[in-house]
């Protein structure tokens, strides 16, 4: 039934009519249900409407207004003039005299609206969890090797350059050919790295949800996300980590000979990715447990690399910050330059995660103090923590470099 037809009928009808539809409810399904339900939203509503109506006149009666005259019933169908005509009467007068006026809500509102807090007065409410911002920090350093060096200045890792190639024929009696290792090794000294932030002392009055944490975290995230870009872009030197792309200007410390930097890549094709990884390791074989370090802007490229027929040339499986190409497996770091960016930048890393080692002087000292800017009512975090880093294997990585010209 419609609305129109069921505002004709009495309170004794209508609670008949919802009675019936409660019965029929376990043989309806589908639009039928959907119906049955609509209509007896309706009837709720007008039974509501009629209980308003009953209580403005038990209100009016009790403050002397005259009854309602013979004939005049309280409820639609029943004849006469509806009773909230007199209340709209009554409720105009008291306006035009200033006094005070109120209505139900339900009069106002259709409860199957949405209500906003310029129709209704509203309780507010927080969350207990606050909304993560996007992921800042690359997998990279929970990839490489880490050392745990408590309180020291530095760390040396030797190295093997080369094995030897001198073995030959040799004639009786004459000497043997010489074929001598040759070592090195790779140093590491330790770096302060520090955070620091603030947040006024209201923000940790705040209901519910637990800002301070938040605020803690993010000193702590900041140290982690700053050593994850210097395993790539260390300058080296005094007290700073020495990244994959660095160059030490003497030869003897250069564990990456520069020689074997791949620039000849302009752009990102089908062939991209073998020219890397055939490029990568000795000649007498192919390594298979490397990564590949690489920008997102490049990794948005191997994805849109199409063939003739519009079919993907890379299969890509995305993991958050990881993932694989053709199996290749994969790291995000925003430390890397883009392929056919910026000449003589490096764009790309490849090579087992092991031929990068992080040594760790000390743990992260997180504070907290109350008292530093007690006249301003700030509260101050800060997190240190001393580690290097540097490549711990010979030609450990392959770079890819964008050209000069």
């Amino acid at each position: 039934m419609t609305r129109e037809e069921l505002m004709k009928m009495s309170k004794k009808d209508l609670k008949n009519r919802l009675a019936e539809l409660g019965k029929k409810a376990q043989a309806l399904s589908g639009q039928e249900l959907t119906d049955a339900m609509d209509e007896a939203r309706n009837i709720g509503e007008i039974l509501d409407e009629i209980k308003t109506r009953e209580e403005l006149m038990a209100a009016a009666a009790a403050a002397g207004s005259n009854d309602p005259e013979p004939g005049k019933g309280s409820e639609p169908g029943e004849g006469g003039e509806e009773p909230k005509n007199q209340v709209r009467a009554k409720n105009g007068k008291a306006l035009k005299d200033g006094k005070a006026v109120s209505y139900k809500a339900k009069v106002l509102v259709n409860p199957r609206n949405a209500m906003t807090t310029e129709r209704v007065a509203m309780p507010q409410h927080s969350s207990t969890e606050i909304s993560p911002a996007f992921n800042n920090v690359s997998s990279l350093i929970d990839r490489v090797k880490t050392v745990p060096l408590p309180g020291g200045e530095s760390y040396k890792r030797p190295y093997v350059v080369s094995y030897g190639d001198g073995a030959g024929s040799t004639t009786e009696n004459a000497d043997y050919n010489v074929s001598e290792p040759e070592f090195n090794y790779a140093e590491i000294v330790r770096e302060k790295i520090t955070a620091y932030a603030e947040e006024p002392e209201e923000m940790v009055k705040l209901p519910d949800a637990d800002y301070d944490s938040v605020v803690e975290e993010s000193v702590t995230r900041a140290i982690k996300r700053y050593a994850s870009r210097q395993i790539l872009v260390g300058p080296g030197g005094t007290g700073k980590f020495r990244g994959i792309f660095f160059n030490p200007s003497e030869e003897k410390e250069q564990v990456i000979d520069p020689a074997t930097d791949i620039t000849t890549i302009t752009a990102i094709d089908d062939g991209t990715l073998d020219e890397i990884i055939y490029s990568y390791g000795g000649d007498e074989n192919v390594e298979d447990i490397a990564v590949l370090i690489l920008s997102k802007k490049d990794l948005k490229k191997f994805a849109k690399l199409r063939d003739k027929q519009g079919r993907r040339v890379y299969t890509i499986v995305n993991h958050g910050n990881t993932g694989s190409i053709d199996e290749v497996p994969y790291i995000i770091n925003s430390a890397c330059e883009e392929i056919g960016g910026t000449k003589d930048k490096y764009c790309m890393a490849y090579g087992p995660m092991s031929n990068y080692e992080v040594a760790i002087f000390s743990d992260i000292d997180a504070r907290k103090s109350e008292h530093y800017k007690f006249k301003q009512g700030q509260i101050a975090y800060r997190a240190d923590v001393f580690m290097g880093g540097n490549v711990v294997a010979k030609n450990g990585f392959i770079r890819v470099k964008n050209p000069s010209a």
